[in-house]
């Protein structure tokens, strides 16, 4: 059987960009049972309201809905269960002193698979205002129509 080779993406949280200025990312191994890397591998999975947080020293990722596997019998898992993160010990001692900090949460941005491996990739994040929000917007706009005149020049 050929090995799996480059990255597919699951699900990914567009919300996260939106709601949130991105200070630092990293990319975590993530703890899972079989049916749940079954459910993933079919695509299903939802990060809207997933966070992160570090309990005891470990990084756990909670409120992540990964839907039961159809197949699954009595071996399934629960849709919403805290799932643990793997993380090199430096990276976590920085987490830790991060987001002690006032404002500062961990949040998923994207699930998949790299080289056959489920990851996720989680963000140290400031929440935005709503002013915030309504800047990046107009930014966007603007940007939008330049580049829309400039291809009208052409």
């Amino acid at each position: 059987m050929p090995k799996e080779k480059g990255r597919t993406l699951v699900a990914q949280n567009k919300r996260a960009r939106h709601d949130y200025h991105i200070d630092a990312t990293y990319e975590a191994g993530i703890v899972l049972t079989g049916t749940e890397v079954k459910s993933l591998r079919a695509g299903r999975a939802s990060l809207m309201e997933g966070f992160a947080l570090v309990k005891d020293g470990e990084v756990w990722l909670q409120n992540v809905h990964i839907p039961q596997y159809t197949q699954g019998t009595w071996t399934n898992h629960a849709p919403r269960r805290p799932r643990k993160l793997l993380l090199h010990s430096d990276e976590i001692a920085k987490l830790i002193g991060k987001t002690q900090e006032a404002g500062r949460t961990l949040v998923p941005l994207s699930l998949y698979f790299s080289d056959g491996k489920a990851k996720v990739e989680i963000a140290l994040a400031r929440g935005k205002r709503t002013h915030d929000k309504r800047r990046d917007i107009a930014e966007r706009e603007a940007k939008r129509d330049i580049e829309r005149a400039l291809r009208r020049r052409r």
